[in-house]
């Protein structure tokens, strides 16, 4: 065989990959056919994260890359035949998935309803231009089919409404027990080795958590894995370098002792990152402006210059152990605790920041609503059950999805440092605030740092609830403070 025939050889077996639709048609195909990612993804042998990666603007590569374009032909395929099929005129199907109302400045009532973009259902409100419920009982997910329930494809139907998915039996959770069936097959594939599951279901903690958050998500109508464009303040300088953000991660000691020798009980706050899923987190593009306004309405990102604290002797500085002067970048949580502690019910205990210049967007609480509460009676359940498996596996998603957010291979698709560092920043202000409740009782607050420490001397039973609930605390330690500094 000649060198010419090795070339013809090698040139006869290239393949031109496969034509793929823009990012944008891609998941307006998978929409208009009501299918989740999850469904797309369990198909092709992908994560429901890498499904939504494709959808905004990653190409599949190889064999992978083959069957997705022959998902995304066959649906086109499928919606052209739908078309063509001429409905009656009386019964002409709405669009199920209707424009979404376009961002405005403006908290107003809609003239009719439309779909929240949270869950789906109807909502007759809408926040910074976004149809939401303002109420979060009224925001819940349709009910998805069950996986051994999903009907049959048949011949295509008349039309293009697409079925109304079968309610599961009253007996049967809304959403499959991912966590449950987890750990259940780690413990079947380690022989019952609670040691070798638990590290097993650690190492697997990321995808587990974004495979549950997809889950949790079902109906949903705002994706969340898009990447909006992020300010230069959200980037990092160097490949392990940090961003402008300041996070105010509490690191404080108290200087002076009491004046007798008490205990000091080293409190562990139970479930802080947990607890800070729940927090204003921006929905769209965040969006620039200046001026000392603040829209409660709204969440991001601020440069403001921090008020004095003149309580460092006995309470910390809520802006954490900062101590360059001048303007800062903080996020949302903090800056609304800086306007809150100056107000008259805390005393005020400083003047309130101001504001320079801002980065927001229309805002919500209950993005990972669902997600929270999934984790929650997970946690709870295993506690009751004293299932240490489900506990250290639990504990691994939810702390593991909040410090790696968009920074692992397996979550990159969810990649918002804003949402990290609002997160992040709650967890902090939710310990602060544990600070000063203590205080305000009367107790001697003696320690505080990170997420989850919370040292105190003094009857501590009297404002908090021991136990491992995530509304309780834990015991860490008992000591006696020196009563002189060494």
């Amino acid at each position: 065989m000649t060198d010419f025939d090795a070339i013809d050889a090698l040139l006869a077996n290239t393949r031109t990959p496969a034509h793929l639709p823009p990012a944008e048609q891609r998941r307006a195909l998978r929409q208009a056919l009501n299918l989740t990612r999850t469904q797309v993804a369990q198909t092709l042998g992908v994560s429901p994260s890498t499904i939504g990666g494709w959808e905004t603007g990653r190409d599949p590569s190889g064999e992978t890359r083959e069957k997705y374009a022959y998902f995304l032909t066959a649906a086109q395929e499928k919606l052209r035949t739908q078309n063509e099929t001429p409905a009656h005129p009386e019964t002409a199907p709405t669009t199920e998935h209707p424009t979404p109302t376009p961002p405005t400045n403006e908290d107003t009532p809609l003239p009719t309803p439309h779909p929240c973009v949270l869950c789906g259902a109807p909502a007759t409100d809408q926040v910074e231009g976004y149809p939401q419920h303002l109420n979060p009982e009224d925001c819940t997910h349709p009910t998805p089919p069950h996986p051994e329930q999903t009907p049959t494809p048949t011949a295509p139907p008349t039309h293009q409404q697409p079925p109304t998915p079968r309610r599961p039996p009253q007996n049967q959770p809304r959403t499959p027990d991912l966590i449950a069936r987890a750990v259940h097959e780690a413990l079947a594939a380690h022989h019952g080795d609670t040691q070798a599951a638990t590290a097993e279901l650690q190492r697997r903690a990321i995808p587990d958590a974004m495979a549950l958050l997809d889950t949790c998500r079902i109906g949903a109508r705002y994706d969340i894995v898009g990447h909006p464009p992020l300010p230069d303040i959200l980037r990092k300088k160097s490949a392990h370098g940090a961003d402008e953000v300041w996070e105010a991660r509490p690191h404080w000691t108290r200087l002076d002792p009491p004046p007798t020798p008490h205990e000091v009980t080293a409190l562990d706050i139970n479930g802080a990152y947990l607890s800070a899923l729940k927090t204003h987190l921006p929905l769209g593009a965040l969006e620039y402006s200046t001026g000392n306004v603040h829209s409660r309405r709204r969440a991001g990102i601020h440069l403001i210059t921090p008020p004095e604290w003149d309580h460092h002797p006995y309470l910390p500085n809520p802006l954490g152990n900062r101590e360059e002067p001048g303007p800062v970048w903080v996020t949302e949580p903090t800056l609304r605790l800086l306007q809150r502690l100056a107000t008259e019910q805390y005393g005020p205990l400083c003047d309130p920041p101001v504001i320079h210049e801002s980065f927001t967007s229309g805002a919500t609480e209950q993005l990972f609503e669902k997600f929270r509460q999934a984790l929650r009676d997970a946690r709870e359940k295993a506690i009751t059950e004293e299932d240490e498996v489900t506990l250290e596996y639990v504990k691994s998603m939810y702390s593991k999805f909040v410090s790696t957010m968009g920074e692992s291979n397996f979550n990159r698709a969810l990649y918002r440092p804003d949402w990290m560092h609002i997160i992040r920043s709650q967890a902090f202000v939710n310990l602060w605030l544990k600070a000063h409740k203590a205080h305000t009782a009367g107790l001697t607050v003696m320690r505080v740092m990170g997420t989850d420490e919370l040292h105190i001397a003094g009857n501590w039973r009297q404002v908090f609830t021991e136990g491992r609930g995530v509304t309780q605390v834990k015991i860490k330690d008992v000591y006696t403070p020196e009563t002189s500094r060494q």
